[in-house]
């Protein structure tokens, strides 16, 4: 019996040291497995972190000389000649007294012309501030083009096209005396000759092109890279010859396409009205502009013969210049809604100007195109109206009229969340400094950011084309 005994209580202890054992084998996974602290992997970082590295765009800027960009503003300032195309030349009062002497970063033009397309600025702004300063930016400059994503073109093309068309030469369509002409072979010249340029075909290279008019001569050369472009209104003309002059609606794609581009917004003219500072809108449809205009704008010429007598509606001639600015922000401002009719492109700087008014936009204009869709939801604070409806007598006003008070002030609630959005203006007057982190130059970049893999695409398809082959007309867009 004692042995027996003995065996029980030596199988005993056996059992309870397994259970020990196992019992703490099992806190020891428990508190391993589940209440360890989980280290993030390094390429995930808030959505905050513009330069992480799975939240920022690396952007190589090519080395142009810099009197394609800033070196251009610095003659724009030197002039003695105002714009031929308006009555007063802000700029010209200005370059004679404040800047005599040449600066390292000049200022943008404020004819309101030239502003509303100044988005090269504060781009190339942005890339030329010291990178300790740039924390809030999504593109983080390289200085080595391997390292890159893009190459950034920074040739101030707005400003060269309209330093032409403001001299009244009458020469920008031609070659022989085009200041302009000039200045865009040479920009075209010297990208296509650097190694970036032939080892992608130029379509990792980005070109602000916000005016309609800009690069006008070089269009189809420089048709493979990213474009940055207020609409596709300025390329219906070519695009019209590419078909054989056979007039269409529709842009064939050739040479821009939502697939590489970017639409990007004007520069707004008129300040920010805050959500608290908005008061009682007596107007119900606004509408400051030019009553006739080519092509698309046709309907504006008809809407205006519609609109301009029914009560509530106010329809005046003009630009938000120096004389109509104060009549212009007055009006956007005490209206509850402004048209936006098509011009000559389908899009208008008006319409941001709407957006920093809080006054609701009225869109007619059946191919438009707004910059950062799918970021930006336009349907949550603007009206879209089709030509074919507007045109009815009598249906846009009281189609307007149906809108609820209750939508109105949601619309306008929405509208001030997405104003910064729009905005390029960094605070300081040389465009050097931190940007907002919310703004304009970031919604590009990162718009730009969304096109890299068919960029990367294009550029692995290109490479396997044999020689003496041409890439399809349909492929173009890619």
């Amino acid at each position: 019996m004692a042995i027996k005994g003995s065996t029980a209580t030596k199988t005993a202890k056996s059992l309870f040291l397994t259970f020990t054992v196992l019992l703490s084998l099992s806190f020891f996974i428990f508190f391993f497995f589940f209440t360890s602290p989980v280290t993030e992997p390094t390429n995930s970082l808030p959505q905050t972190s513009f330069l992480s590295s799975q939240n920022s765009i690396k952007v190589y800027v090519a080395n142009l000389p810099r009197s394609l960009n800033y070196g251009l503003l610095q003659q724009y300032w030197d002039s003695n000649h105002p714009d031929s195309r308006i009555t007063s030349d802000p700029d010209h009062q200005i370059s004679t007294t404040h800047f005599s002497k040449p600066t390292r970063y000049p200022p943008y033009p404020e004819n309101p012309l030239i502003k509303q397309y100044s988005a090269e600025y504060w781009i190339m702004g942005d890339l030329e501030t010291p990178q300790g300063m740039r924390t809030a930016s999504f593109a983080k400059r390289v200085f080595d083009v391997n390292e890159a994503d893009v190459v950034f073109v920074p040739f101030f093309a707005t400003l060269s096209a309209e330093m032409e068309l403001g001299s009244g030469s009458g020469a920008f369509k031609k070659k022989a005396g085009n200041g302009d002409y000039l200045r865009q072979k040479k920009v075209l010249d010297f990208v296509r000759n650097t190694d970036a340029w032939k080892r992608s075909g130029g379509r990792d290279h980005v070109f602000v092109l916000t005016d309609p008019v800009a690069m006008w001569h070089f269009r189809e050369e420089i048709a493979p890279a990213v474009l940055l472009v207020v609409d596709f209104g300025g390329w219906y003309r070519l695009d019209t010859k590419s078909s054989g002059g056979i007039s269409s609606d529709t842009i064939r794609h050739t040479q821009v396409s939502l697939l590489k581009d970017v639409i990007v917004p004007y520069t707004h003219l008129l300040p920010r009205l805050q959500l608290s500072e908005n008061q009682k809108r007596h107007t119900l449809l606004y509408f400051k502009g030019a009553k006739h205009r080519h092509r698309g704008g046709l309907v504006r010429e008809k809407l205006w013969d519609l609109l301009v007598n029914e009560p509530g509606v106010i329809m005046e001639e003009g630009f938000p210049n120096a004389t109509g600015r104060e009549q212009s922000i007055k009006g956007m401002r005490s209206s509850e809604f402004c048209l936006h009719p098509a011009g000559d492109t389908p899009t208008s700087c008006r319409l941001f100007d709407a957006i920093q008014s809080l006054c609701i936009p009225v869109i007619v204009s059946d191919n438009v195109e707004l910059p950062f869709e799918g970021m930006v939801d336009y349907s949550t604070f603007s009206v879209f109206v089709a030509v074919s409806d507007a045109l009815r007598p009598n249906w846009l006003v009281s189609h307007l009229r149906s809108i609820s008070e209750k939508l109105k002030n949601e619309f306008r609630q929405t509208m001030a969340k997405v104003q910064p959005v729009f905005v390029y203006d960094n605070g300081h007057p040389d465009g050097i400094g931190p940007i907002p982190p919310d703004g304009a130059v970031n919604h590009i970049w990162r718009k730009v950011h969304q096109k890299l893999p068919a960029i990367k695409e294009a550029i692995v398809r290109g490479k396997r084309k044999p020689a003496n082959t041409s890439i399809p007309l349909r492929c173009h867009c890619t």
